[in-house]
């Protein structure tokens, strides 16, 4: 049996898994949170990092019930993510493979999220539509390599929901995502926004600034902010399915992964 202890910290959560041949024994994360409004700093979100990875490492160990003498690989995101919450964990990691005097191994961070949601879903032959705060794109497996079929031209679907929760001043606690969707479900009304895909590529940042022209007008008047969020989701989703419906008949897939951050 296989037993790998991985460490993640490309944004703002520091998490730290271990495996056993598959299994997840241990999972424990923090997660930097910013006041309403605010988006999250490089450096900031490193300090943070910094002041956490040691308690979530033993978390992790106690959790899993396993110890340094039972794993046989450390492995660590290296990119792509933001720099100094990266080099942060990874600096912890690299000291505790030589202090355990384990072999160390650099995980591309999408290709970890793919690997993990096919390990976590069965899924065989996928395409994947890969979604988090700094990367959009429909991604499948072709010529031993995974292939890029289609993807955000400027901002990340992630980035234009962040900055629309600091728009409307909502909470960061548990996610931004997460709160735009639950205001999106108390929506009523629905707003014409920028639809914007390009054959295989979608673009967010012209109907973000559609929003933001407009925000206060709209406030104002005969829309609320739950109204916006609905908006802003169907309209963003419908372009993410039509590229991946698009790639799907591309490659003949019959499944379809969904991987977030």
């Amino acid at each position: 049996m296989v037993v790998t202890i991985g460490f993640e910290g490309s944004a703002n959560k520091i998490g730290i898994g271990i495996i056993r041949d598959g299994e997840v024994l241990s999972n424990p994360r923090r997660t930097y949170i910013t006041p309403p409004g605010e988006g999250f700093q490089p450096s900031a979100t490193a300090r943070h990092h910094q002041a956490h990875v040691l308690d979530v490492l033993q978390e992790a160990l106690d959790i899993a019930k396993i110890t340094p003498d039972q794993i046989d690989a450390v492995c660590y995101t290296k990119g792509p993510g933001m720099g100094a919450p990266l080099v942060s964990v990874a600096v912890v990691a690299r000291t505790v493979a030589q202090l355990w005097q384990k072999p160390i191994i650099g995980v591309n961070h999408c290709i970890g999220h793919i690997e993990m949601a096919r390990l976590i879903t069965g899924a065989d032959d996928p395409t994947v539509l890969y979604v988090s705060g700094g990367n959009t794109q429909v991604i499948a497996y072709s010529e031993r390599r995974y292939q890029i079929f289609g993807e955000t031209i400027d901002m990340a679907i992630g980035n234009c929901f962040d900055r629309l929760a600091r728009l409307l001043k909502l909470s960061n606690d548990p996610s931004p995502g997460y709160n735009i969707e639950q205001m999106a479900k108390r929506g009523q009304r629905l707003v014409r926004l920028p639809y914007v895909v390009k054959g295989m590529d979608v673009s967010f940042s012209g109907m973000l600034s559609f929003i933001e022209e407009r925000l206060d007008k709209w406030l104002a008047g005969e829309y609320t902010p739950q109204d916006i969020c609905f908006s802003l989701q169907e309209t963003a989703f419908a372009m993410l399915v039509e590229t991946t419906e698009r790639a799907m008949a591309l490659t003949g897939s019959q499944e379809v992964l969904i991987s977030d951050r």
